[in-house]
């Protein structure tokens, strides 16, 4: 079955082209149904793809983006080829703020995944790499969670910078600026180029400010990261496989 995420109300082709999806509360509430459903079947699912040290790990893909970077719609196309589900920001801040389903989603990990996540979150406090504000708690307990059950690819609020390398592929996806530009004026329909260069610039002021305030990390570093990919070169499939490739010789190096 193919991954979908909230972002897909507009999402994008193979070439970036923006295609019309369905209205986005009927998107979102359906991609809410697929991801219960999952945690509920988690226990007796079997993952797809990956060779049994990283299966009993559970590896992520963690994608961090550029506006205009096509970072929603190659971490779709990842989800679709490995049949991994696909955490976007509007379903990670759904699942923090909303005690009951992030309860649903803590009650659906095994014993070892359970502690997996309380290690990491002790750690992360404890060595205060994340603020104080409740906001930035919650979120972290989600994230956590979802890398400690792994299989699951998630897209930016500072996962690729907070979980542990050991079993996590940490992406960055970048392009030109005048490139993404481009994208952005094309796909929201922006008056010209310089519109579009303004609209990145704020995206990307306010995802850099999110770091910063909530996990005191730069999020431009480029050594936060596995690979650093230019979507200026490759389509969103081509990008896809490229991390799928990197994905599968990341799993020798994963640590039980």
């Amino acid at each position: 079955m193919a991954a979908k995420t909230v972002a897909q109300a507009t999402g994008e082709n193979q070439m970036g082209n923006t295609v019309m999806k369905k209205s986005t509360p009927e998107l979102f509430g359906e991609a809410l149904r697929r991801t219960r459903q999952r945690w509920k079947g988690h226990r007796t699912e079997e993952p797809l793809k990956l060779s049994p040290a990283a299966k009993r790990v559970g590896i992520t893909v963690a994608i961090s983006r550029e506006s205009g970077a096509w970072g929603g719609a190659v971490a779709r196309e990842i989800g679709a080829q490995l049949d991994w589900p696909v955490y976007d920001r509007e379903l990670l801040e759904k699942i923090s703020e909303e005690s009951g389903l992030q309860t649903e989603l803590l009650e659906s990990l095994d014993e070892q995944e359970s502690h997996r996540a309380a290690d990491w979150l002790r750690s992360l406090f404890g060595a205060l790499t994340v603020s104080s504000a409740q906001y930035g708690r919650q979120l972290l307990k989600t994230v956590t969670a979802l890398g400690a059950r792994g299989h699951c690819v998630i897209v930016g609020r500072g996962a690729a910078l907070v979980l542990p390398e050991s079993s996590t592929l940490r992406v960055r996806l970048v392009a030109p600026r005048k490139t993404r530009a481009e994208r952005e004026r094309a796909k929201l329909d922006l008056a010209d180029e310089a519109a579009g260069a303004s609209h990145v610039d704020r995206i990307d002021a306010l995802r850099a400010d999110f770091v910063r305030s909530h996990f005191h990390k730069d999020v431009a570093d480029i050594y936060h990261y596995d690979m650093v990919l230019n979507t200026a070169r490759f389509s969103v499939s081509q990008s896809a496989e490229l991390i799928i490739a990197a994905l599968k010789q990341r799993e020798s190096a994963v640590k039980t």
